[in-house]
């Protein structure tokens, strides 16, 4: 049984390394246009829905970052801090001199916006691979039909429901579909932000699903002696 999982596994990585050796330029631009939508995607909502933004900028206080990572603070602290601390945020001006909204992305939300980056571009490349090896034909072919499922389903879900750190929006995590409504009571709020967060673990695991299929696909069987 160990032995078959571990054949699996390699048999999967042999195939997204493939796919992705085949095709880098693909693999970069992909990885590349999902990571802009989903930094891009809710402040560009926003304007649209709510008003135009007012201010962006990059935390001044990262310049300051290498310094405390080398100083006497304890580790856990460090590694606390790291797992909060804003990267830039977006911010609309209200008619009242508070914000009307706010975007901010943090360390997590890099960190999500990578691994959706470097899942998707892997899934695109994979598809492509398959494709030209004659392994699937569209989205009804029978050996790309879970994978190209599994994969449309998670693209759909992560554009729609992605968790963002938001101001001015009643609560501090909303999907982006939540954005543009005003007024929602903090119960219906409170139900948006964990339904975000449980759909975007949600879309990681859809994703890993997807490309690690496609992969054990199309990667090339080592025929045992």
């Amino acid at each position: 049984m160990v032995t078959r999982v571990v054949g699996a596994a390699a048999t999967t990585w042999r195939g997204i390394a493939a796919a992705v050796r085949a095709r880098p330029r693909a693999f970069v631009l992909i990885a590349a246009a999902v990571f802009a939508l989903n930094a891009l995607l809710p402040p560009l909502v926003l304007a649209v829905a709510r008003a135009p933004w007012t201010y962006f900028t990059f935390n001044p206080w990262l310049k300051r970052l290498p310094a405390f990572l080398l100083s006497d603070a304890p580790l856990q602290k460090k590694l606390d801090f790291l797992s909060r601390v804003a990267i830039f945020w977006v911010t609309a001006d209200g008619p009242y001199g508070a914000p009307e909204w706010g975007f901010a992305v943090d360390s997590m939300d890099l960190a999500r916006f990578l691994a959706l980056s470097v899942l998707f571009a892997a899934y695109g490349v994979l598809w492509l691979h398959a494709r030209a090896q004659g392994r699937v034909s569209g989205w009804r072919a029978t050996t790309g039909r879970r994978g190209g499922v599994v994969g449309a389903f998670a693209g759909i879900l992560g554009l729609s429901t992605g968790p963002c750190s938001v101001v001015g929006c009643g609560a501090p995590v909303l999907p982006v579909v939540g954005l543009v409504f005003t007024g929602l009571s903090s119960g219906t709020l409170a139900a948006l932000s964990a339904s975000s967060r449980i759909a975007a673990a949600a879309v990681l695991v859809l994703g890993a699903a997807a490309v690690a299929y496609l992969g054990w696909q199309v990667g090339p069987r080592r025929c045992a002696r």
